[in-house]
């Protein structure tokens, strides 16, 4: 069975019919990339499994570890066991680097209380020790502003706050290397790809195809809505797929 499996999913911003019936899976412990350029509905897939509004899937089921999740609200899936990583960070900027891995379960632990009575939550997927370990530019700048770090660092600690949800299973980073010097896409790449060798599922949404093809098992290819190429690595390398991947 799938830890994430999408069947004819189409999703809607207003009359606007942006997935056109994209079927995809990622196996447990899979580093899955979905590739497409600027509108191809690569965010709207994220969104669509994340429970975020918009858009609204209006047909077509997602389904987590066996469970139909395609109605869930936001909250809901992230206490699931699917973080996002979306694109712009949204760190608290005012806030140490610490400050910032320190509220995310801080955050998350009140929000389940309320909804929970407080049952739900857990200990974080890992402390703030082994994300120092996972990004050392973060442990080096912990008592700094997040909003005066660089980009490339903005970035790791919008990963690194993702991976203190409790019991998180799924993570879905939505463009992570946009915008980064070539060095910083290397650091980050190797730390995706870290977070899958300790046992994380990884769904990749990019646009810098060769360093997603670098860390990833298997892609999709994304146009206009519709899923137009999937295989391993191996096989997208030997497809000429410019006609989709260019920006």
């Amino acid at each position: 069975m799938s830890l994430l499996r999408l069947e004819d999913v189409h999703s809607h911003y207003g009359p606007s019919h942006i997935l056109r019936g994209v079927s995809l899976t990622i196996e447990e412990g899979e580093i899955v990339t979905l590739l497409g350029r600027n509108g191809a509905g690569k965010t709207t897939t994220v969104r669509s499994i994340a429970g975020t509004e918009p858009p609204e899937v209006r047909s077509g089921t997602i389904q987590f570890d066996g469970t139909d999740i395609t109605d869930w609200p936001a909250d809901d899936v992230a206490m699931g066991g699917i973080g996002v990583v979306p694109e712009g960070r949204r760190l608290f900027a005012e806030l140490t680097v610490e400050e910032n891995l320190q509220m995310s379960k801080i955050t998350r632990g009140w929000w389940n209380t309320i909804r929970r009575g407080g049952l739900g939550g857990g200990e974080s997927t890992m402390s703030i020790d082994e994300l120092y370990e996972l990004f050392p530019r973060l442990d080096e700048r912990r008592g700094q502003e997040a909003g005066t770090l660089s980009g490339g660092e903005q970035q790791m600690l919008s990963i690194a706050r993702t991976l203190r949800l409790p019991s998180l299973e799924l993570l879905l980073l939505d463009e992570p290397t946009e915008g980064l010097a070539p060095q910083i896409v290397k650091a980050v790449g190797d730390a995706i790809d870290e977070i899958a060798d300790q046992g994380l599922t990884v769904l990749l949404i990019e646009q810098n195809v060769r360093e997603a093809l670098r860390i990833a098992d298997r892609g999709y290819v994304l146009d206009q809505g519709d899923i137009v190429y999937e295989g391993t690595v191996d096989e997208l390398e030997e497809k000429d797929l410019d006609e989709y991947l260019v920006v």
